[in-house]
């Protein structure tokens, strides 16, 4: 038993029986945070004041109805940061250090004498300076990568990005880089952000990690790119569609790494995501100011992006 069951009514439910558990609720646990249940139980939530997500992105609840009301909303920011960034260190230097086809020879006992890229002195965007993105700055920075930053407005400057781009103005700046890294959040304003027009942008040369959310990209144009040699190679941990279909061209590309949605997910993460909740829920209980609030209009929690 959880201490927060020994301070409050807790119910649980599934997908089917949130209406029902919504009605005289006062707050709401969004642990399934994939989940898109929530819209359709909105009618039902007579009582509602604050809803917690068990992830840093927000889009699956933030919706008309909850966005209009006065229903506060906090996410989990903070308990992936550091894993996500070491997920997309791995894959830089396994796109450098020429790994995938290390193991498909490995699978063929076939011994092939490649040279492989340094990584120290190269360039990567990340476009999204929250606290993720700034977690996959510092680590790649220690790694002895040049690093700038995408966000909601230019400066320069800053203390782990150096340089940051306006996002509006995205593609005329992607051809200085080696390796694009996304982890902006999905709104209205990021959706598709990564179009046919932003690779077209890029260097031949240049690789493209997708961290944030799979309808950032343009799935289509990706993949058009990829075939064309517009971008140099991909990896993936979010996609539009999830499970990644069984017939997408993504799963069979040389130059595509593929991984299903776990680039946050170390061991022991879903108890970490329960401890945020239950220190909001003490803070909510006591009065307090609740962390991670999130702004609904932006549909992220505010910070220096």
């Amino acid at each position: 038993m959880h201490p927060i069951e020994q301070e409050a009514t807790v119910r649980y439910t599934r997908a089917d029986g949130l209406a029902e558990a919504l009605r005289g609720a006062d707050a709401l646990f969004v642990y399934d945070f994939l989940s898109t249940a929530v819209p359709d139980a909105w009618h039902a939530a007579d009582r509602l004041r604050w809803l917690h997500i068990a992830s840093a992105g927000v889009d699956p609840v933030l919706f008309p109805g909850l966005r209009d009301s006065d229903v506060v909303l906090t996410n989990s920011r903070g308990v992936f940061d550091d894993s996500i960034a070491e997920y997309v260190l791995g894959v830089i230097l396994a796109f450098a250090k020429d790994f995938a086809r290390s193991v498909r020879l490995q699978d063929n006992r076939e011994w092939r004498h490649r040279e492989s890229e340094r990584i120290a002195g190269r360039h990567a965007l990340v476009v999204g300076t929250g606290p993720i993105g700034r977690a996959i700055a510092r680590l790649l920075r220690a790694a002895g990568m040049r690093v700038s930053g995408a966000g909601r407005r230019a400066r320069d400057g800053d203390p782990d990005f150096g340089t940051v781009h306006a996002s509006a103005e995205l593609n005329g700046h992607l051809s200085a880089f080696d390796f694009v890294v996304v982890v902006a959040p999905l709104t209205e304003r990021t959706k598709g952000m990564f179009d046919a027009e932003a690779f077209a942008a890029m260097r031949p040369d240049a690789r493209f990690v997708n961290v944030g959310r799979g309808e950032l990209v343009v799935t289509d144009d990706l993949v058009e790119a990829l075939r064309a040699g517009s971008i140099a190679g991909a990896a993936l941990d979010v996609f539009d569609t999830e499970p990644l279909p069984a017939d997408s061209p993504l799963w069979t590309m040389d130059n595509v790494f593929v991984s299903p949605h776990m680039s946050g997910d170390f061991i022991g993460w879903r108890n970490a995501l329960v401890e945020v909740f239950a220190d909001n829920f003490r803070r909510w209980r006591a009065g307090e100011p609740l962390r991670n609030v999130v702004d609904k209009r932006l549909g992220y929690v505010p910070s220096a992006d």
